[in-house]
């Protein structure tokens, strides 16, 4: 699918969960139910430490340290753009939490639960740090390794009772174009860029 309406697609699907979280629509019957269903089916510990994946000092580091690789390696514009990615994630889910104020699965006298800032915080950071060093790996095992992170950490919060799963499935939406938009700058082209710049040859041991 094209950039573009790859794009388009994730934003027509997060606008239409958005207004069925505001108007209580019908779309969030089988969410609720589904969560009812399985939360706190897997004990509680491994869960917590699964929703942590996606906790700022955990997954902040691992996307600074692959942004300084980058960068060193002569990539700087991908590094600041994988950089500007993390730094709209709380631009946008702050005040989509004030605005629909959606209660959580286990405390339903709070709100502010949608999106979820925990899966767009790890998938952004893990996923972001995977393309930027990718080009420099030999196997193609970053961004699997990082989606596979990205996605316990969206179990976890869904199963310790976190956030219901839409709140996941829309910060996965609204993360999809700024992970788009990082693929495109730190593209294949990234190896031969940077080695240029840098003068070395491709691997992680330089």
């Amino acid at each position: 699918m094209p950039f573009g309406a790859l794009c388009a697609f994730c934003a027509l699907l997060f606008a239409l969960i958005t207004w069925q979280v505001l108007v209580s629509g019908p779309l969030l019957v089988p969410d609720e139910e589904f969560s009812r269903a399985v939360v706190r089916a897997v004990p509680d510990p491994v869960t917590e430490r699964l929703s942590d994946l996606g906790n700022i000092p955990v997954a902040l580091p691992v996307l600074v340290s692959a942004m300084a690789y980058a960068a060193w390696r002569g990539r700087r514009p991908a590094a600041l753009t994988a950089g500007l990615a993390m730094v709209t994630v709380p631009a946008l889910i702050v005040p989509l939490k004030e605005w629909t104020a959606r209660p959580g699965p286990l405390e339903p006298w709070a709100a502010g639960y949608f999106p979820s800032g925990h899966t767009a915080t790890s998938l952004v950071a893990y996923v972001g740090a995977a393309l930027l060093i990718a080009p420099y790996t030999r196997r193609p095992w970053p961004v699997p390794l990082a989606l596979a992170l990205a996605a316990l950490t969206a179990a976890g919060l869904i199963l310790r009772g976190f956030h219901w799963p839409l709140d996941v499935v829309a910060s996965v939406l609204m993360c999809t174009p700024l992970l788009l938009v990082v693929r495109r700058v730190a593209g294949p082209g990234g190896r031969r860029e940077g080695d240029r710049e840098t003068g070395r040859e491709g691997g992680w041991a330089g």
